[in-house]
């Protein structure tokens, strides 16, 4: 990994994974990483809402990102992490296979998603970060959420 020159742009960033890929979101947007707790479904949710939880008195949706992008669903292991974020002024849980590490990186590495005929999951993506042999999907949470969580 390169080092950040003076004036360069350094974005910081939560890495996680899901199945075999990983995908990372901007860390000021990460309030914290807790382990899997009990989540009570709520009925007529969207089907990637796996319910809410109460967090220190607080009760908030979780989202499963497998089901959100399409991806086959696994269950929940030791390695198992929910992500807590603020998207859009609201406090969300999102479920992901792993949390990996926080990357500092210069913005220039990043290169705009690859057009996708019809995938309609890249609108969710902001960028391809390339850092030395792994490629790193960056999520934009504003627009993963942009039709709102109903719970």
């Amino acid at each position: 990994m390169s080092t950040a020159t003076a004036g360069e742009e350094i974005l910081q960033l939560v890495s996680f994974t899901l199945k075999d890929e990983e995908y990372a979101v901007d860390i000021l947007n990460v309030q914290e990483i807790n382990r899997i707790t009990e989540i009570t479904q709520v009925p007529n949710s969207p089907d990637y809402v796996e319910g809410v939880i109460n967090l220190r008195g607080k009760v908030m949706p979780v989202i499963n990102l497998r089901k959100k992008f399409g991806i086959e669903e696994k269950e929940t292991d030791d390695t198992s992490r929910i992500i807590i974020m603020d998207i859009q002024g609201v406090t969300n849980g999102l479920i992901v296979d792993s949390v990996s590490e926080v990357l500092r990186i210069p913005a220039d590495i990043v290169e705009p998603p690859p057009q996708i005929s019809s995938g309609l999951n890249s609108r969710f993506i902001k960028g391809i970060a390339k850092l030395d042999n792994r490629l790193i999907i960056l999520i934009d949470i504003n627009k993963l959420l942009g039709d709102g969580v109903e719970v």
